[in-house]
């Protein structure tokens, strides 16, 4: 386990072609690799590990709203299986904010 930016990391693998690691959020179970990509494929040239992790927690945060919204519309329905109709309905909700 290892401490960084006040959030707690475990280090998953190593990809030994590249020595490169893999980090996992322990709070959000996001990867950091992942955010690191999706920042790049936004056009930045580089990308920090924090960069990465506060991007990682703001997409967990945003995802939270707005499956607890589409748990409502489920519920609504009278449906415990949100399906993709209640998910996209509620990101609508969640982008028109």
């Amino acid at each position: 386990m290892t401490l960084l930016f006040g959030v707690r990391i475990n280090i998953l693998k190593w990809n030994t072609n590249y020595y490169h690691q893999v980090w996992w959020l322990e709070m959000t179970k996001i990867k950091v690799a992942s955010m690191h990509r999706l920042i790049k494929r936004a056009g930045a040239e580089r990308v920090s590990k924090g960069g990465a992790i506060a991007l990682g927690k703001a997409l967990d945060e945003i995802g939270v709203k707005i499956a607890k919204e589409a748990i409502d519309y489920a519920h609504h329905a009278k449906r415990k299986t949100v399906k993709a109709k209640d998910i996209e309905i509620a990101l609508e909700k969640f982008l028109k904010r």
